[in-house]
């Protein structure tokens, strides 16, 4: 009886819900007692714990991932509303449009494209190739895409999570070790390469920074969006 009544508890969706803004902000305290360290990014440190709290109860991934449903949906809200900063910043862009757009579309081919060489060479399985198809678009989007080609959605949301908390971890020295510091640049690498944590690290930079990684992770997201189904029908 109380193992059922407590089976019951963990799969409310509610539940999931709670577990998700409550790791997070434990997260958060991390990265902020951290001095915003990004090795203690929040959403790295509120996945592990949320990671090890589902395999301690009776709930299923899946099961957490349709309850947190209503956060997901938010998310493309919050892309579509990165379009205010880039608004106010869109001066930025004067001198640097058209190779923006052009590192834009060699990004988004680029990253998959290497991503799958890598794991084919190291002798990966079909299923893991499809779900790094993926891996450098934002979450929303990478979700979609998880689904229009058949892939495996967990394994794509965590490869996409890790693909962004990578990047907002390597690029500031990246950029400190090439000396890129104009924060346009900064802020389109970033948002190209690590989507939406990146546009989060680049916020923490300027304003201009992370308007411009919101460009870069939107155009990316479109772009793959469009590209992604035409590759995997070639290569699988």
């Amino acid at each position: 009886m109380t193992g059922s009544f407590l089976n019951e508890l963990a799969n409310a969706p509610v539940v999931s819900v709670l577990l998700t803004v409550a790791t997070f902000q434990l997260g958060l305290m991390a990265y902020k007692a951290s001095n915003n360290n990004v090795i203690f990014h929040p959403v790295l440190i509120g996945a592990s714990v949320t990671a090890l709290i589902i395999t301690l109860v009776p709930l299923e991934f899946d099961d957490y991932f349709a309850n947190n449903a209503v956060v997901m949906f938010f998310l493309g809200p919050l892309i579509v509303a990165l379009a205010v900063p880039l608004r106010a910043e869109i001066r930025a862009l004067k001198g640097i449009a058209l190779p923006a757009l052009l590192v834009v579309v060699l990004g988004s081919f680029i990253a998959p494209a290497a991503a799958l060489g890598v794991a084919w060479l190291m002798g990966a399985e079909q299923a893991v190739l499809e779900a790094l198809l993926p891996k450098s678009v934002t979450s929303p989007i990478a979700l979609g895409l998880a689904h229009s080609i058949g892939s495996m959605v967990v394994l794509t949301t965590a490869i996409s999570v890790i693909t962004g908390v990578i990047g907002a971890i390597l690029a500031p020295p990246i950029f400190k070790l090439v000396g890129l510091t104009d924060d346009r640049l900064q802020g389109l690498c970033l948002g190209i390469n690590a989507h939406g944590l990146g546009t989060v690290r680049a916020f923490e930079v300027s304003v201009r920074c992370g308007a411009l990684a919101g460009l870069g992770m939107g155009l990316t997201g479109a772009f793959s969006a469009f590209l992604i189904p035409y590759v995997h029908l070639w290569a699988f």
